[in-house]
């Protein structure tokens, strides 16, 4: 450094001295040297004060960037545990909600179950007390017709009446005392004699009649409203309890919603913070990387700095120095000395250009290209011509380098603003697809609820169509079997009142129907041959009426009690088979009501079905293709974000020293141009320097 301050000097002070004897004879050139020198020191002072701003600026940053990548790094890791205790609690608290919701559907199931079994028996018992009621005020009102007429003395001709027929019915169905039930039976039947009854008697046992049945009907009226009451305190129990059981579900499926909302966004934000983890992570390595090169550099180039300030303070020393100038005033010629006609060597155009190309030294770092000029033209063997060769292909390669920077410059301004306006496309993305997946999620949710009670809805129907098909069988079953057994109770009973009436009341005996004799035997009648005896009739006792298993037991009684009994028998086994006629014709009307109802509930129920499955599908489906735009959105925009940052590494250090970059090139480029203009000048005439040109080549 102090060999090219000589140099220098030893360059400049002639040329300088040339200079300043062309405007003035009496200008100190020492002098004039020191100031350059001082000048030069205070611009290196500048440039270094400028780099240390835009050394500290970047420090700042990466300070800055580094601190809110380890906060952002420190709030992840703590965020993480968080989120994912967080997840588990939900998922915790979701699985219990389900196991509350499935209980509170059997509760409301079980109630609703109650509540229609309880209105089947409440129906069928309401039906059988309206029949029943309706039988007896029919039949209270023929008593009543009865008793008119009989009150009016028309005894005779109310025997001939449909009238007589239905009291005689009811008599015998009638729940009454058997010598009242003879007694107007045989008067309705027209017997005559004196054990006869009178009028009077029979009137007396119909109003009784008449008395027990308003008391019956009373009775049953109020064990209806008793019934009713019974019935409607239940139903409201069981409303209330399916109403609860709905409200709870209801509130339990909405949390349960809720949570599933809530674990899916935990899940989402907890990927997105283990994502943004891993990239701050990497970006904290990359930026404390680049922080450190950018600080050994600039340590660097402050030592060079230093060397610099230092050369030239030692050398404005030396030249200050008493004794350098005394020297001076002997040594450099008088101020009547005349340089405007000392002729210009080569050497001294070699020099002059040699300064040019050596004020447009880089400060930074040294130029190969500008040291090899300086070598030519201090090596005397390469002619003019090879140095401005030179010259100019370096000077096209710092104007290539300067055009490359412009480009790079535009390109980075024009890939930051396309970069950053991609990233906020693809974060809007992001939070509407966000948006997107938890509304189809609900969707989803809201579908899986009904396609779950579709389900249970249908097999529930299923199974009361099974246990109600099951029950119609039995019941016909049972309605046969009784039918049956009925029938043939009451051809026994009649058998056997007929035989008793052989013997105790011939009048009333109904003789079996002749024997129908085939051909054959009515041949053998006709040529006076002899039939073989009939053959006793089987069955139950010779009746010919078979039965299994049917037993009897009799106690002795006088004929007019044991037929009085038989026909009580008779009249219950009557009103049994048509309360079971009636009975079964209801059941079987109301079973094929049902089917015919669940029929068609199951059919709107299995397409609401089909329906909902085919558009929970739909959902699920979109609800993928939104997952996997989502997660190509994210890879995306992580993409850019490391795009971002590479663009970061590649263009601040270009744009921040892009000003003093070609400040710098400029100055050499400018400097290049000075030497050749010296050296393309060059004809060893007479030596004409102004004072502009001394100027040009002392100043940096």
């Amino acid at each position: 450094m102090a060999n090219f301050v000589l140099v220098l000097l030893a360059s400049s002070f002639i040329t300088a001295q040339a200079a300043e004897l062309s405007a003035t004879s009496h200008a100190n050139p020492i002098r004039k040297v020191v100031t350059m020198l001082q000048n030069m020191a205070k611009k290196a002072e500048a440039e270094g004060k400028k780099q240390t701003e835009l050394y500290d600026k970047f420090m700042c940053y990466c300070q800055t960037g580094r601190g809110d990548l380890e906060k952002s790094i420190a709030d992840a890791k703590t965020k993480i545990p968080e989120l994912e205790s967080a997840i588990e609690a939900s998922a915790g608290k979701k699985t219990q909600l389900e196991k509350d919701l499935d209980q509170h559907k059997a509760d409301r199931a079980a109630a609703k179950t109650a509540m229609g079994e309880a209105t089947a028996v409440r129906n069928k018992e309401s039906a059988s007390f309206k029949k029943e009621a309706a039988e007896d005020k029919a039949e209270a009102a023929t008593l009543q017709k009865a008793l008119t007429s009989l009150e009016g003395g028309l005894g005779a001709a109310f025997l001939q009446t449909k009238g007589a027929e239905s009291l005689r019915k009811i008599v015998k169905n009638q729940d009454m005392d058997d010598g009242d039930r003879q007694t107007v039976l045989s008067f309705l039947s027209g017997a005559q004699g004196e054990a006869a009854p009178g009028t009077e008697t029979i009137v007396g046992i119909l109003k009784t009649m008449k008395e027990e049945m308003a008391s019956g009907l009373a009775e049953a009226e109020t064990a209806e409203k008793e019934a009713v009451a019974t019935f409607d305190s239940l139903m409201g129990a069981k409303k209330k309890e399916v109403k609860a059981a709905t409200r709870m579900t209801e509130e339990k499926l909405q949390r349960v919603g809720q949570l599933a909302t809530e674990i899916e966004t935990a899940k989402n934000e907890l990927e997105d913070t283990s994502e943004r983890l891993a990239e701050d992570s990497k970006m904290l390595s990359t930026l404390e990387k680049s922080c450190a090169t950018k600080e050994e550099e600039f340590k660097k180039a402050q030592a060079v700095r230093q060397e610099e300030l230092v050369a030239l303070a030692d050398t404005i020393k030396i030249l200050n120095d008493d004794d350098a100038l005394e020297l001076f005033k002997k040594t450099l010629p008088g101020s009547s000395a005349s340089f405007l006609q000392i002729p210009v060597s080569a050497q001294a155009v070699r020099n002059q250009a040699l300064s040019f190309l050596q004020s447009a030294r880089p400060r930074k770092h040294g130029s190969v290209q500008l040291d090899f000029i300086a070598l030519a033209l201090r090596g005397k063997k390469v002619g003019f011509d090879g140095v401005i060769k030179m010259i100019d292909e370096l000077a096209g390669t710092l104007r290539a380098e300067q055009a490359a920077d412009d480009k790079k410059k535009v390109y980075c301004g024009e890939e930051f603003d396309k970069s950053e306006d991609k990233k906020k496309s693809l974060e809007r993305s992001i939070s509407d697809t966000k948006s997107a997946i938890g509304k189809a999620n609900e969707d989803i949710a809201s579908l899986a609820e009904a396609i779950e009670k579709l389900t249970a809805g249908i097999k529930e129907l299923d199974k009361s169509v099974a246990e109600a098909t099951t029950q119609r069988k039995e019941e016909n079953t049972e309605y046969t079997a009784l039918m049956a057994s009925d029938g043939t109770a009451k051809e026994v009973l009649k058998f056997a009142k007929n035989r008793l009436n052989k013997f105790y009341n011939p009048k009333l005996y109904k003789a079996p129907p002749k024997r129908e004799l085939s051909e054959e035997d009515r041949i053998t009648v006709n040529m006076g041959g002899t039939l073989a005896p009939t053959a006793a009739p089987g069955g139950i006792a010779g009746t010919g009426i078979s039965f299994m298993q049917l037993e009897s037991h009799h106690k002795k009684q006088d004929s007019n009690g044991v037929i009085k009994m038989i026909d009580l028998l008779i009249a219950d086994l009557d009103k049994e088979m048509t309360e079971a006629e009636v009975s079964e014709k209801d059941s079987q009307a109301d079973y094929e009501k049902a089917m015919k109802d669940a029929q068609a509930k199951r059919a709107t129920d299995s397409k609401a079905l089909a329906e909902s499955q085919s558009e929970k599908a739909d959902l699920e489906a979109s609800l993928e293709e939104l997952t996997a735009a989502k997660k190509s959105a994210k890879k995306e925009l992580m993409a850019t974000d490391k795009y971002i940052s590479t663009l970061h590494s590649e263009c601040d250090w270009l744009l921040q020293y892009f000003d003093v970059r070609k400040e710098a090139r400029t100055g050499e480029i400018d400097a290049m141009v000075k030497a050749k203009a010296v050296l393309s000048g060059a004809d060893y005439s007479f030596l004409q320097i102004g004072s502009s040109k001394a100027r040009g080549f002392l100043e940096p």
